[in-house]
């Protein structure tokens, strides 16, 4: 999981449809667990869910080595709450949402990948990892389609807080780590030249929304910014650093504990 690797490759012939089946059924798998409580394999499910179609032994091998990494932190779980009073006193935000982005890293078709992630009171609340539509032309670029996509997540997350009365008295900043990308959109000198037009729209209608005060935007060292595990795969020590920063414990102890008290009760 948390080893770096060559890239994954499309197969070129057709495998037998028996394989395709079984490969597709452990993507079912994964991906259900990806989306509802695993944002640590999110980036992994997602590069590999491009291979539905044709997978080959590599894929199948990739495969299995998210499902064994599953098993062996079965226990491992999203964790809410803490310690609320130092959080407040160390000025830490209860919710946080961080956009990132890995500039041409898919090797066949030079499309970015982008990513974002949202914790509220210490945990993961939603998430997201995906290819982006389009080929860039720098990693500015890559980084302002991200963030567009995030703000846009962002502004109906906060929609959802007002309609459910839930009240943070904070604003909501999104964290990035690239700062040319933050002065395109905070600077009225700072300009953007490019040829894609739709980058062009995404860098106005940016602007504006932080005009407004829809959306905050500020800056973060890499090694803070706890989307970077939704956009690249990560040494072993950044991997677990990037499970601790999203709020992911592991609750084996507490999971014991249930079971003996459970064993108990039926034994009396």
């Amino acid at each position: 999981m948390a080893e770096s690797e060559l890239p994954l490759l499309p197969n070129v012939p057709q495998v037998a449809r028996a394989s395709v089946m079984r490969y597709q059924r452990k993507m079912g798998s994964m991906l259900y667990v990806a989306t509802t409580t695993r944002p640590d394999i999110a980036f992994a499910v997602s590069r590999l869910a491009r291979f539905n179609q044709n997978p080959s032994q590599e894929h199948e091998r990739a495969t299995d080595r998210v499902i064994q990494y599953l098993y062996s932190t079965r226990s491992r779980a999203i964790c809410f709450g803490g310690d609320s009073k130092g959080r407040e006193e160390n000025g830490a935000r209860s919710f946080i949402c961080a956009s990132d982005a890995s500039f041409a890293d898919n090797s066949v078709d030079r499309k970015s990948s982008q990513g974002y992630i949202m914790t509220l009171f210490g945990g993961p609340i939603a998430w997201r990892t995906n290819k982006q539509d389009t080929v860039t032309t720098s990693s500015t670029e890559a980084e302002l389609l991200a963030l567009s996509q995030t703000a846009k997540e962002d502004i109906f997350i906060s929609r959802l807080f007002e309609v459910m009365t839930l009240r943070l008295h904070e604003p909501f900043i999104i964290d990035c780590d690239n700062t040319q990308s933050l002065r395109l959109i905070k600077e009225d000198s700072a300009k953007l030249i490019t040829k894609l037009r739709h980058v062009d729209i995404h860098q106005h209608w940016l602007r504006r929304e932080y005009t407004m005060t829809r959306v905050l935007f500020q800056w973060k060292t890499t090694k803070e910014m706890i989307a970077d595990g939704l956009t690249k795969t990560l040494p072993r020590q950044r991997f677990e650093n990037f499970v601790r920063m999203i709020g992911m414990v592991d609750i084996r102890e507490r999971l014991n504990a249930e079971k003996l008290m459970e064993d108990l009760k039926d034994s009396l």
